[in-house]
């Protein structure tokens, strides 16, 4: 089961020439995940060539510009592709009112229905479908803003057909159901659980985005065991006092947060425009965290299913 992440954009406030503004995407089984939606961002899913008519989820940490104004594009984009699927929004308080605003401001229809969702409380569980969750954390920036994490459900464990064998079930659709987590009854009665000719269930991916923020005590358990974080590193170490003051993270910050989580990989991105040569950042980040790498606008991640 494929999962891909694509980073298409890793700029922080401001564009360059090499890095639009945040939007990470998630492409699992013909849907799309989007974090964060920066300007153009349009024009960066054309480059990356992966269309427009997908079911789709949008996921927006806080309502800076640079992480909400590509959302207006983006609608009307898909309407001019003449998109009809209905698109779901998540986000902080304000959202609602944002979109409402410009779509009023600009007069334009939409072709889909778009579905907005804003965050409450302390987070938690924002989105549940069959085979995976979205959780969200408050995080620590300026201002009301949220990490996320998208994590698969275990999966069935390894199906043994020996066992299946042993017990009398014949090689037909019952082995199937069994696969799926489905007690089958024989023709003599008998009842066969999927846990009596199936192994340990198999954990999912982790993948877990910031936002912006400061580091902050609770993400470590957000983010535990993660197989990627992404981790926004604004600033380098020798900034440390303004990314406090700006609510951002340095790149040693960041990867001493995803070292304390155990995650696997840890991804810097919303690098600040005063940095065009990144090795400073990764050499500061893979100081604290050796496997750490600096995201460039169109970086591909793909994910394995894990073994266990």
């Amino acid at each position: 089961m494929s999962l891909r992440v694509m980073f298409l954009g890793t700029g922080g406030s401001v564009p360059t020439v090499a890095r639009s503004l945040p939007a990470v995407l998630l492409r699992r089984q013909g849907e799309q995940l989007m974090f964060d939606c920066g300007e153009g961002v349009q024009r960066q899913m054309v480059k990356a060539k992966v269309g427009f008519h997908r079911k789709m989820k949008i996921f927006v940490s806080h309502m800076h510009g640079d992480h909400v104004l590509g959302l207006p594009g983006l609608l009307q984009t898909m309407t001019l592709m003449g998109r009809e699927r209905k698109l779901e929004v998540y986000g902080p308080e304000g959202i609602t009112g944002f979109f409402e605003c410009v779509q009023e401001s600009l007069q334009f229809g939409l072709t889909f229905p778009v579905e907005i969702r804003e965050i409450q409380g302390e987070g938690g569980v924002v989105c549940e479908e069959k085979d995976y969750a979205v959780d969200a954390v408050r995080s620590n920036h300026v201002v009301n803003s949220w990490s996320y994490a998208f994590v698969e459900k275990p999966r069935a464990g390894k199906f043994y057909p020996e066992k299946a064998k042993a017990l009398g079930v014949p090689e037909s659709e019952l082995w199937s159901r069994l696969q799926h987590g489905e007690a089958v009854e024989l023709e003599d009665g008998r009842v066969v659980c999927p846990e009596e000719v199936l192994g340990s269930l198999r954990r999912g991916r982790k993948i877990v985005y910031s936002g912006d923020t400061r580091p902050f005590e609770a993400f470590v358990g957000f983010a535990a065991g993660a197989d990627v974080v992404i981790h926004e590193s604004t600033f380098d170490d020798a900034l440390a006092e303004k990314a406090e003051a700006d609510g951002h993270s340095t790149p040693s910050q960041a990867a001493l947060q995803a070292k304390q989580a155990k995650a696997k990989k840890l991804v810097l991105t919303h690098i600040s425009a005063r940095y065009t040569d990144v090795g400073l950042l990764l050499e500061q980040a893979q100081k604290v965290f050796e496997n750490a790498v600096v995201a460039e606008d169109f970086l591909e991640l793909e994910l394995p299913l894990p073994k266990g």
